[in-house]
């Protein structure tokens, strides 16, 4: 039996210096358990790497060491780090379990911030909290744990793709369940493929149809609940042309990306939201509109929330851009199933459609004012 006595100090992950939790007596494994673990171990991984109960009830009672929950400690004293507190969670929910959902995503940067609650998924049929209720701690059931599980990154947790759907499942309504598409895509974290592979891996999915849609949708570039709004609440419904997403453009600073651009028309309707578009960046944007009307001869309107909010909205929206596009170049739009629907169904004949830019196509030869030819393409997502 090692010995209760004092001990040297250990000196942790960022320096902080623990008296008396190691000692050179300490095995090997259990060393390195406690590496991989930010310094938080179970009682029976300690047993199983040649520790006892007895030792480590010691270490708790001479302060040494501290219990996190029943049966897990830390070799340390003090407020134990965030990913010590995790692990103490996971070591308690027992060895299959992962942590997923809110939490999952606070790992992979799928938020920022902390999760209020610890959420962990556990296999159906286990119940971690038969021994006692686990404080701060929300178990989910899951019969096929050992395929979302992540197989290497720690602390243990549903993979990136899992972890989406989990909080698509569990949103409140579709804007927030497209969010999380739109979070996970927009920050390189998964693609709009690897999410459909992993939702056609599940039987029963909430919004199965409308989240294929969506998935569908990003994979064409509309990256927000607003764009997504914009194609299904005015473009579609009211006969509007369907623009090209994200398209790239070539500007003196670099590249810039137009969000809806309709070539034969030379117009952007760009989609505008406080949290893609903050107001200390704002400049950037008329900016790029100046730029785009000057060198490509694209006139740009911009679209906000209160133009997308609703039926009503997307309407009145739709009917703007139809006026707009019809005056341009060839008419187009016509009423959805709405009743009132302000969009004219006689634009298509009313004659608008004389062309004032002679119908040249962006990037053939030259454009108005002889410019010279200029490359579009699509933004290329990962």
């Amino acid at each position: 039996m090692l010995s209760t006595g004092c001990l040297p100090c250990f000196r942790g992950r960022g320096g902080r210096t623990h008296a008396g939790a190691m000692s050179p007596e300490i095995p090997r494994e259990c060393l390195r358990l406690l590496k991989l673990q930010d310094e938080v171990l179970a009682i029976g991984q300690a047993v199983e790497v040649g520790l006892t109960a007895e030792w480590i009830r010691n270490q708790v009672r001479y302060g040494r060491w501290q219990v996190v929950h029943r049966g897990v400690y830390a070799a340390f004293t003090g407020t134990p780090p965030r990913r010590a507190e995790l692990w103490g969670a996971v070591l308690r929910a027992g060895p299959d379990a992962a942590l997923s959902h809110q939490t999952a995503a606070e790992l992979f940067g799928l938020v920022d911030g902390r999760s209020q609650v610890i959420h962990l998924t556990v296999p159906e049929g286990r119940n971690p909290a038969r021994c006692g209720r686990i404080p701060g701690v929300v178990i989910h059931r899951s019969r096929s744990l050992t395929q979302t599980r992540h197989p290497v990154v720690t602390p243990p947790r549903t993979r990136v793709e899992a972890t989406v759907l989990d909080l698509i499942e569990r949103s409140a309504d579709f804007d927030e369940a497209y969010s999380w598409i739109c979070r996970a895509v927009g920050r390189r974290l998964t693609t709009p493929d690897r999410l459909v592979t992993a939702l056609n891996a599940r039987r029963k999915f909430r919004w199965r149809h409308d989240i294929e849609l969506a998935l569908g949708y990003a994979q064409g570039g509309a990256l927000s609940v607003l764009e997504l709004n914009y194609v299904r609440g005015v473009e579609e419904p009211h006969g509007l042309p369907t623009a090209m997403r994200q398209v790239r453009v070539s500007q003196a600073t670099g590249n810039r990306y137009l969000d809806n651009l309709y070539v034969e028309y030379r117009a952007c309707v760009e989609i505008d939201g406080t949290a893609a578009h903050p107001e200390d960046e704002q400049w950037r944007d008329k900016d790029r509109d100046r730029w785009n009307s000057v060198h490509e001869r694209v006139e740009t309107i911009r679209v906000g929330v209160p133009g997308l909010l609703n039926r009503q909205r997307q309407c009145e929206t739709a009917a703007d851009i139809a006026t707009w596009l019809s005056g341009r170049a060839t008419p187009v739009g016509h009423p959805c199933l709405s009743p009132g629907c302000p969009v004219s169904s006689s634009l298509a004949g009313s004659g608008l459609g004389a062309s004032r830019l002679g119908g040249g196509r962006v990037g053939g030869g030259r454009g108005p004012g002889g410019g010279r030819r200029r490359r579009w393409g699509r933004r290329r997502r990962s």
